[in-house]
C-alpha cells in the first residue's frame, strides 16, 4: 500500500528570496560581528573574549593560562566562529600599538608594529586581562545589564558590558560590514573623562566645549597630529573624517633619528621604501639607513645624510610626502546605537548616548543593591526577633514536627525570615550576636537612605557617575602621545632638485646631435664629431638646471640635463627623444633656473624676452613659443641673469646695435616687436644678451673683435633703430659671443 506525503512548501519569486536572504546576512554582519556597541564599545567577538576570560578567573592578578584555553571556551560556549578568526580579535585587544588602552596582557610572541601580524600560534602564547579591563567588567554582577542565551541556550551571556568609561573612543576600532564601515581612532582617557563630565554637568555643552577638554584623538604610537583645528571639528561635527598623523625626528650628531611613526605604519616598510628611492638613485642626500630600535626604544630608525651640507628639513618633507611617514587615518565614528541601529554619530551625540547608557547603569546598580540592602535588612529583623525570643525559639525547634509555620504564627514573621532562623548555625547562638546584627542593621539602614536618595536625585546621581569617572580616569590615565602641531604640507622634492647639482656644459651639432661634458672650461670647438658634422651651439649650467633646445619654426621643447650622454661621446640626435616638425633644424639651446631671462628672434628682426619656464613643454613635439613668420627662421636663443644687461644684434650687412634688454616685451609666446631696423634682402644674423659690465665678442671667419661697454656706446640705441656699422672686414658675421 503506497503512502503519499504532501510537503507544505512556500513559493517566492527568486528577486524576493534574494533580496530577503541578503539583507537577513546584511544585519547579522553589521548587529552581531562589524561594528562596536556605544555601550561598551565592543564588538561581539570581543566581549565574549573578555567575558569568557572573567569567568575563566583570568583577572590582571591572576597567573596567565594558554591563549588556547581562552579561545576554546569563547567558541565552544559563546562564538561558534573559527578559532583563528577569535584569536586574532584576542591579539589586537593585546597589542599596545594597536590598542590606546590594551585589554588583554599576553606574554610571548603577539606580533610587532612592522608586522602585527606575526604573532606566534595560541599554543605557545599566554594571556590574562589588563588591569583596565576591569572598567568593563567590575559591575558585571550587580544587575546592571541585560543577559541574553548563547547560541545553543545552554549559558547565558551578557548582551553588553556595563562599562564605566566610554570605551567606545578610548580604544577605537575598525570594522567592515555589509554596506558600511567603521574607523574609530583611540583616543586619551583623562581627555574623553574631561569631556564626558563636562557633558554630564552642563548638558547644553556644544562641540566646542567638548573640544577644549578633547581637542583631537591620541594614538598609540605617537607621532604628531597635523591636521588644522577647523578640520578636526568637521570630523567631530560630521562623524566623518581624517586625521593626518606624521613621524617625529631629532637630529642626533648629524643623524636624523626618528622616534615615533603614524598609527599602524610598520618601520620595516618606511626603510624599505627609503631604501628603494636610494637604489633609483632618487635620495642622493642619503648615504645609509639604520633601524636600530628595541625593547627599550620601539622604534629608532636612523638616516644619514651624505654630509652636513644637506637640509635636513627639505629631506625630510620629501620623506614625508613620499612614504609612511606621513600617513591619512580615517575617522568613520559609525556605532550600535542603544536603539540597536547603526549610525555615524559627531562626538556629542556620541558621548551623550553613552552618559544614558551609563546613567541607565549605574541606576540599575544602585536598584540592585538597594534590594539586596533591602532584603538583608528583612532577614535582620527576623533574626533579631529570634535572639529576643531565643528560649522559645529553642523550645518550637525541639518541640515542633514542622517547627516553621508554628514559629512564623508565633512571633510574626515572613516565610523568609523564618528560614534565615532554621539555617542559623549553633555557635551564632550567643549574646553578641545581637549587638552584631543592630550594628549591620544601622550601617544597612545609612546605606538605605543613601541609595534611595541618590536615586531620587537627578544631581547626586550626576554626581556619582562623574566622581567614578574622575576616579576611573585618576587611575587608569596617562599622558597625551599624540602631539598637536601645525605643520606646513609636505611637499615632495622635484627630480631636478634630486639631483646632484655640477657644473656642465651642454653641446649642440649642427646635425642636431647632443651631449653634456662636465665642467665650463671646455674646449666645444675641439670635440669629437661625427664625419661632416660640427660644432653649432654650446650653454653652460648645472646638471639639475632647466635644459630647453629651439628648432628653427620657434618650437621649444624641454630635456633633462642629467640625462643627457657624456662629451666622451659623438652625443645623441635629438630627434630620437623629440619630434620636431618635417624640415626643422634646431637652432641652439639654453640651459639655467626656470626664472632666466631668455631672449628669442627671428632672422626677420622681431624678437621678445621670455623664461625658460615659459618655454619649457613636455610633449615630444614641444610648443610653439616664437612665430619668425614666413621665409624667416629662428635664431639660437640667447639668455642672460643680469638685472643690468643689454642686447647687441648685428644684421647681414654688418650692422650692430645694442639696445637696453628692458625694451623688448615680456612674452611667453608670439612673435615679438621689432628690434632692428632692416633693409630689404637683409636679415638678422645674430644676437647676444649680456651684462653691460661685459665684454662683447664679435666673430667673423677666423678674425673676431672685442668690445667692451664704453666701446659699445657707438653702437647703442633704441630698439627699432638702424644701429652702426662695423669695421671693415666684419661685414660678414657670424656670431656673437661673451668673454
Amino acid at each position: 500500500m503506497a503512502t503519499t506525503f504532501e510537503h507544505e512548501s512556500e513559493r517566492l519569486p527568486l528577486n524576493a528570496f534574494a533580496e530577503k536572504a541578503y539583507l537577513d546576512y546584511a544585519m547579522y554582519v553589521i548587529l552581531d560581528r562589524a561594528l562596536p556597541h556605544v555601550g561598551d564599545g565592543l564588538k561581539p567577538v570581543q566581549r565574549r573574549i573578555v567575558y569568557a576570560m572573567s569567568e575563566l578567573g583570568l583577572s590582571a592578578a591572576s597567573k596567565p593560562k594558554k591563549a588556547a584555553r581562552t579561545v576554546g571556551d569563547v567558541i565552544g560556549k559563546f562564538h561558534p566562529h573559527g578559532d583563528s578568526a577569535c584569536y586574532e580579535a584576542m591579539v589586537i585587544m593585546a597589542q599596545p600599538f594597536t590598542y590606546r588602552y590594551p585589554l588583554v596582557d599576553g606574554q610571548g610572541n603577539w606580533g610587532t608594529a612592522d608586522d602585527p601580524k606575526s604573532f606566534a600560534a595560541m599554543r605557545y602564547t599566554e594571556s590574562r586581562l589588563t588591569a583596565y579591563a576591569a572598567t568593563l567588567l567590575a559591575e558585571l554582577g550587580q544587575g546592571t545589564v541585560d543577559w541574553q542565551p548563547n547560541f545553543d541556550g545552554t549559558l547565558d551571556e551578557p548582551a553588553t558590558l556595563p562599562a564605566r568609561l566610554p570605551n567606545v573612543l578610548l580604544n577605537g576600532g575598525t570594522g567592515i560590514a555589509v554596506g558600511m564601515a567603521t574607523d574609530i581612532p583611540p583616543h586619551n582617557l583623562r581627555e574623553v573623562a574631561a569631556a564626558t563630565t563636562h557633558l554630564l554637568e552642563h548638558p547644553e555643552a556644544d562641540l566646542d566645549a567638548l573640544m577644549a577638554h578633547l581637542p583631537a584623538p591620541d594614538f598609540p604610537t605617537g607621532a604628531e597630529i597635523i591636521t588644522p583645528a577647523a578640520e578636526i571639528r568637521q570630523l567631530y561635527a560630521t562623524g566623518n573624517g581624517q586625521i593626518k598623523v606624521r613621524a617625529t625626528y631629532i637630529v642626533e650628531n648629524g643623524e636624523v633619528v626618528i622616534d615615533a611613526l603614524p598609527y599602524q605604519t610598520s618601520g620595516a616598510k618606511v626603510l624599505e621604501q627609503i631604501a628603494g628611492q636610494m637604489a633609483a638613485k632618487k635620495l642622493p642626500m642619503v648615504s645609509d639607513l639604520r633601524d636600530e630600535s628595541d625593547h627599550e626604544n620601539p622604534t629608532r630608525l636612523v638616516i644619514v645624510p651624505r654630509s652636513n651640507r644637506v637640509d635636513v628639513e627639505a629631506m625630510m618633507a620629501h620623506l614625508f610626502a613620499t612614504t609612511g611617514l606621513e600617513k591619512n587615518v580615517r575617522a568613520n565614528l559609525n556605532v550600535i546605537g542603544l536603539d540597536g541601529a547603526p549610525k555615524v554619530k559627531n562626538l556629542r551625540d556620541l558621548l551623550t548616548e553613552w552618559l544614558t547608557y551609563r546613567t541607565a547603569t549605574v541606576r540599575r546598580r544602585l536598584e540592585h543593591r538597594l534590594d539586596q540592602v533591602v532584603d538583608r535588612l528583612h532577614i535582620l529583623e527576623g533574626l533579631l526577633v529570634a535572639y529576643l525570643n531565643i528560649d522559645e525559639v529553642i523550645r518550637l525547634i525541639r518541640t515542633e514536627d514542622d517547627p516553621k509555620p508554628v514559629m512564623m504564627e508565633t512571633f510574626g514573621i515572613t516565610d523568609v525570615q523564618a528560614d534565615a532562623i532554621l539555617n542559623l548555625r549553633l555557635r551564632h547562638l550567643m549574646k553578641l550576636e545581637e549587638f552584631k546584627i543592630r550594628g549591620e542593621q544601622e550601617e544597612l539602614e545609612a546605606e538605605r537612605q543613601d541609595l534611595e536618595a541618590t536615586l531620587g536625585s537627578d544631581k547626586r546621581l550626576k554626581a556619582l557617575i562623574a566622581d567614578e569617572i574622575a576616579a576611573d580616569a585618576e587611575k587608569y590615565g596617562d599622558d597625551r602621545r599624540s602631539r598637536l602641531v601645525e605643520r606646513t604640507q609636505a611637499k615632495a622634492l622635484s627630480e631636478a632638485d634630486l639631483l646632484p647639482s655640477e657644473p656642465i656644459t651642454v653641446v649642440l651639432s649642427r646635425e642636431g646631435w647632443i651631449r653634456a661634458a662636465k665642467g665650463h672650461d671646455v674646449d666645444v670647438g675641439g670635440l669629437n664629431y661625427r664625419t661632416g658634422d660640427g660644432y653649432l651651439a654650446s650653454a653652460r649650467g648645472r646638471s639639475n638646471d632647466m635644459l630647453i633646445a629651439l628648432d628653427s619654426t620657434g618650437r621649444s621643447y624641454s630635456l633633462a640635463a642629467h640625462r643627457l650622454p657624456s662629451a666622451r661621446g659623438q652625443g645623441e640626435p635629438l630627434t630620437g627623444s623629440l619630434n620636431p616638425a618635417d624640415g626643422a633644424s634646431f637652432v641652439g639651446v639654453a640651459l639655467g633656473a626656470e626664472s632666466l631671462v631668455c631672449v628669442l628672434a627671428s632672422s626677420a628682426g622681431n624678437g621678445f624676452a621670455t623664461t625658460l619656464a615659459d618655454m619649457a613643454s613636455k610633449q615630444k613635439a614641444g610648443k610653439a613659443t616664437l612665430s619668425p613668420g614666413k621665409s624667416a627662421a629662428a635664431m639660437a636663443p640667447s639668455t642672460v641673469d643680469a638685472e643690468a644687461a643689454e642686447l647687441c644684434v648685428v644684421t647681414s650687412s654688418g650692422h650692430l646695435l645694442c639696445l637696453a634688454l628692458d625694451e623688448l616685451p615680456r612674452l611667453s609666446k608670439g612673435k615679438g616687436n621689432k628690434l632692428v631696423a632692416l633693409k630689404a634682402g637683409e636679415t638678422l644674423v645674430a644676437i647676444q644678451a649680456l651684462a653691460e659690465q661685459a665684454t662683447l665678442v664679435v666673430h667673423s671667419g677666423k678674425r673676431h673683435m672685442t668690445l667692451k661697454s664704453a666701446e659699445r656706446d657707438a653702437y647703442r640705441g633704441p630698439r627699432a633703430s638702424r644701429g652702426r656699422q662695423l669695421p671693415r672686414g666684419f661685414t660678414s658675421v657670424q656670431a656673437l659671443g661673451v668673454d
